[in-house]
């Protein structure tokens, strides 16, 4: 099956939108999107895809999403895959800066990032537990994770 690039665009964009926490945070998300609701991949292909990810340096998202982008439509899908997915972070990023710095010490801008803490350790345990499961190895996950969990608390 060929996407369209719009629609490409419009998954990847979607999924930068509406994860919060990076790379293992969306990886669930990128899962239900391209294996479970738009059956771009296998969920064979798509850990073995991860697997790949993981192992080049960069962020895990945008490595993510070029390879898949070039791997579904080419250069063309790479590039437009990767502005998609960091698209919605660079626009959040410059409307914070820009607009809502003196408003940092507010208390609910201050819950909403403790909610959003919480939200993204909830994601990635997630992924960690997916990952776990389909390698059937645990000591590396779970020392993932604990230093993941400690890190952001």
């Amino acid at each position: 099956m060929k996407i369209t690039l719009k629609k490409l665009f419009l998954i990847y964009f979607r999924v930068g939108a509406f994860t919060f926490g990076g790379g293992y945070a969306m990886i669930p998300v990128f899962k239900r999107e391209l294996v479970e609701c738009h059956s771009l991949m296998a969920s064979d292909e798509f850990y073995d895809t991860l697997a790949i990810c993981q192992s080049i340096p960069g962020a895990l998202a945008v490595n993510f999403a070029v390879y898949t982008g070039l791997r579904l439509r080419g250069i063309k899908g790479a590039i437009t895959t990767m502005l998609a997915v960091t698209l919605p972070s660079f626009v959040l990023i410059l409307t914070i800066a820009t607009l809502l710095f003196n408003y940092v010490e507010h208390p609910i801008v201050i819950a909403f990032f403790k909610g959003v803490r919480l939200s993204v350790v909830a994601l990635m345990i997630v992924a960690g537990m997916n990952l776990m499961i389909r390698y059937k190895s645990t000591f590396g996950i779970v020392m993932m994770l604990k230093l993941r969990v400690i890190s952001s608390v």
